[in-house]
């Protein structure tokens, strides 16, 4: 039997002002805060030096580093970058994904005040992609570049125009990693003294889904910050050390600030998973959840919806992935309630405690959690109650949508050398505009928290004035057409009625027999188009009025193009731009003549 963690929920306070907005906050005061991560890892290598901190696989084993061993190797690594004349203006750009050496370089980097840059592979391995690394080398200006592998990642080090750093240089010249592992650490202590929480720790790219990509400044005190709050809202992650076997990117704030750092503040152990929730890799990911049982599950949605699939076939996978787990975590988008109920049915079949399910909310500038669900919710969607130390300022519209801002230690306060933007990222109050939405569970009670209800940016109107919420819509939407639907683009913006565009997901219906013809940039599918028609004609009978009703959709033929900007190496749509581009084809989704027209 896995134990019960311990969960000790704070209420929150309202207060309505009379402008007309609202301000949340947590009654629990925030906790103490580390001066920096680095405090983390000399503490965990004092206090439990032989402990696992990483893993990574290695044949049909893994390789593992203790609290000891990385402490030292980081320090050895830091110890080189001062003897390169590094620190806070001389960032590392960081190439290739989720590695211990990796993991080490950015330990070692931070150690001593020298921030990281760490950017999505498909920079470097996608050439279209080319034009995005090189925005981002002339925008952070890397004085080291860093690649575990220089064969594969040899574009991108060539690009990034400054010394590269290796594990593995092959013949480009790169300085093996070795060499920093090597090195001494005189210095390093001096230099630790000197970083504190205004320190910058990481730029973290934003995702480039409206605009191009910013970089946020990340300081130690954001990071440090998070993780104290997190801890208070979900203390059993301080009960015992967390071990999760994860996959998610560390370029990516959820799993480079917000997992990476929960493992290290709480002395547990990460497992580097090297796959992914695609068709060719997450045979990888179900190997590896075989071998290690963890204590909390981190994952997207999708992700949680192949590997319930999997749970469900394999009853000793079940047994291991549920035999010690306290938490389920899901981030990037709402849990299908199906997929929620599933793993939920699964876990009771084995006879353990039901872990806790749950999902917080925040963004890259957000460090990134500021909103948390830290009890048992009434199904998926709820993204929680603010966490200590969080002021969340609501703007409500006459139907009680709420425009949500944000202030706090954990709140990103500049954009790096963008200060037009910064600005325009503040209100007059100095909370950080996220142009999210939400909405109360319950009006007359904030404790039970908020509700995601979409990006303000991503509604429109209608030629006749009706606002449609798209991001909503587009949920709603995916959830009706799948498994046939991989991502949709709901169209309208000046026009009488909403459209679908269509991304297919070709395992889905390849896997049923559908073939998908391509005609200019459209498929054509009469047996798939009946389906979706017949779905969409059955809940067009339910739509209260023209915000709500999809009348026509069009499936397309190619996948977002990421060299175009079409979508973000977080596999993000960048829905403006991808529309632009493709605006012949919304002229055609709204021919209702066109052959590939699906029309209701």
């Amino acid at each position: 039997m896995s134990h019960t963690p311990i969960l000790a929920p704070h209420s929150v306070t309202r207060e309505d002002r009379a402008d007309g907005s609202i301000l949340l906050r947590a009654d629990t005061p925030l906790g103490d805060v580390a001066r920096n991560s680095g405090v983390w890892l000399d503490h965990w290598a004092q206090t439990t030096p032989d402990a696992v901190f990483l893993a990574e696989r290695s044949g049909a084993g893994w390789r593992r580093e203790s609290y000891a061993s990385a402490r030292q190797k980081a320090r050895a690594i830091a110890g080189w970058l001062l003897g390169q004349g590094m620190g806070p203006d001389t960032p590392v750009l960081i190439l290739s994904g989720n590695s211990i050496d990796h993991a080490l370089l950015t330990l070692g980097a931070h150690y001593v005040g020298v921030p990281t840059v760490p950017v999505a592979e498909q920079y470097t391995l996608i050439p279209a992609a080319h034009g995005r690394l090189d925005y981002v080398v002339n925008l952070i200006k890397p004085a080291r570049v860093f690649a575990a592998d220089g064969a594969a990642y040899a574009a991108g080090l060539a690009r990034a125009n400054c010394p590269a750093i290796a594990s593995d240089p092959g013949d480009t010249g790169a300085t093996p990693l070795a060499d920093l592992l090597a090195h001494s650490d005189a210095g390093v202590d001096a230099a630790f003294a000197t970083v504190g929480p205004d320190t910058v720790a990481k730029i973290l790219l934003t995702s480039g889904s409206t605009s191009d990509p910013k970089g946020v400044l990340t300081t130690q005190r954001m990071m440090t910050t998070n993780q104290t709050q997190l801890a208070q809202g979900l203390p059993f992650l301080r009960q015992r050390p967390p071990v999760i076997v994860d996959w998610l990117p560390w370029n990516h704030v959820f799993g480079g600030s917000h997992n990476f750092n929960m493992v290290l503040s709480g002395g547990g152990s990460l497992y580097i998973d090297d796959g992914k929730p695609l068709p060719a890799l997450f045979g990888r990911t179900l190997e590896n959840l075989s071998m290690v049982p963890g204590t909390v599950s981190f994952n997207v949605p999708v992700g949680f919806a192949q590997l319930l699939t999997a749970l469900q076939n394999d009853a000793t996978l079940r047994e291991t992935y549920f035999c010690d787990l306290d938490m389920i975590f899901y981030a990037g988008a709402s849990l299908p309630q199906e997929t929620w109920a599933g793993l939920e049915a699964l876990a009771a079949q084995t006879g353990r405690r039901v872990p806790l399910i749950t999902s917080s909310w925040g963004l890259t500038e957000t460090a990134p959690g500021a909103l948390l669900q830290q009890v048992p919710a009434r199904g998926a969607g709820i993204v929680g109650v603010p966490l200590p130390g969080v002021t969340v300022k609501l703007v409500p519209d006459a139907d009680m949508r709420c425009d949500v801002r944000v202030s706090g230690p954990s709140i990103m306060r500049a954009y790096l050398d963008n200060p037009a933007k910064t600005a325009e990222a503040f209100d007059d109050e100095g909370y950080f505009i996220t142009g999210d939405a939400m909405r109360f569970v319950d009006e007359a009670d904030p404790n039970l928290g908020l509700r995601f209800d979409g990006r303000m940016s991503e509604d429109f109107k209608l030629m006749t004035g009706t606002w449609v919420q798209a991001a909503n819509l587009r949920l709603e939407m995916l959830a009706l057409l799948a498994p046939y639907a991989a991502d949709i683009v709901v169209t309208g913006q000046g026009r009488d009625q909403i459209g679908l565009l269509i991304l297919p997901n070709r395992a889905a219906t390849g896997r049923e027999g559908f073939a998908l013809e391509a005609d200019k940039g459209a498929c054509t599918c009469p047996d798939l188009a009946d389906i979706l028609r017949t779905r969409l004609r059955e809940r067009a009978a339910d739509a209260t009025g023209s915000a709500t009703r999809v009348t026509r959709a069009l499936i397309l033929s190619d996948p977002p193009d990421m060299g175009e900007g079409e979508a973000t190496a977080k596999g993000n749509i960048n829905f403006a731009r991808l529309l632009a581009r493709r605006a012949p084809l919304v002229d055609r989704l709204y021919d209702d003549v066109d052959p590939a027209t699906i029309t209701v």
